[in-house]
């Protein structure tokens, strides 16, 4: 439970992020590089915009705001919009995503949330249709890999920097 300093509250300053807990870039760089490693592999023949709608909609999932926060700029960077972003929380009642995209959200979410099933056949066969089989196993993999970063962040604490 996240308590909010008295004085903090009284004022219009941000309330700090939860102190981090380790480094792992620094603690375990042999590690560190690997899952650097690890995400250029996935990353490589999959669509940029693909990549990083997934890489948000697991990170809200799993409650990574470092992830989120990251992988929101870079999708920006990528020209998508401020209502597609934002939109990921609710993206199954919205007209911004295509078909491929709406295929790898499923895909990613089914990945995530791992229920006492496994990943349901129809979100399995849903995204392998749409993506070729070049593209679909790099999806499969990203799906993989942002969770195990999710992990990483949520575990190490790791913030957000505060942008102006």
């Amino acid at each position: 439970m996240t308590t909010i300093d008295a004085t903090a509250a009284t004022t219009d300053a941000p309330v700090p992020a939860p102190a981090p807990r380790i480094n792992l870039r620094e603690k375990a760089p042999d590690f560190y590089a690997a899952m650097g490693a690890l995400d250029k592999a996935a990353a490589a023949g999959l669509d940029p915009v693909v990549r990083e709608l997934v890489r948000i909609r697991v990170s809200q999932l799993n409650g990574c705001a470092y992830c989120v926060d990251k992988h929101s700029a870079d999708a920006r960077a990528l020209g998508l919009t401020e209502q597609k972003i934002i939109g990921l929380t609710v993206w199954r009642e919205t007209p911004f995503f295509t078909a491929r995209e709406r295929a790898a959200l499923a895909l990613a979410e089914a990945v995530t949330r791992l229920g006492d099933h496994g990943v349901p056949d129809a979100a399995y066969d849903e995204a392998a249709a749409l993506f070729d089989a070049e593209e679909f196993p790099r999806l499969l993999a990203m799906c993989v890999t942002m969770n195990a970063w999710n992990r990483i962040g949520v575990t190490c604490r790791l913030s957000p920097a505060l942008r102006h």
